[in-house]
């Protein structure tokens, strides 16, 4: 799939889905040709997201909260890029979204 068309995703039509892990759930914005996808990922306070390999690398940007994310700690405008194999786990401290591009989707461990 070639995405060749401007895709605007607004805060009022928004729409979170659950995950199968409690306190997690996310927002589609943008599927990747690949299989991959740019999404936001909500976080509850104390929530944890079980570790997981990305295939295709991540790129993390934290629109607000304050999480661990394999090991580092990170905070509203913080950035991690982990590459193509890293695997890891999260740890929300309070209520974060997390701004995701997956180049492809993480395989659970």
């Amino acid at each position: 799939m070639i995405i060749s068309e401007v895709i605007l995703r607004t805060v009022e039509e928004r729409q979170w889905t659950t995950t199968e892990v409690k306190g997690l759930d996310y927002a589609g914005l943008r599927p990747h040709p690949n299989g991959g996808a740019t999404i936001l990922l909500r976080f509850a306070k104390g929530a944890h997201g079980p570790n997981h390999r990305h295939p295709g690398g991540e790129e993390a940007f934290v629109v607000s909260g304050d999480i661990t994310i394999g090991g580092k700690r990170m905070k509203a405008g913080d950035f991690l890029y982990a590459p193509a194999g890293e695997s890891h786990d999260a740890v929300a401290h309070e209520e974060t979204i997390l701004l995701l591009n997956l180049p492809q989707l993480p395989i659970f461990e």
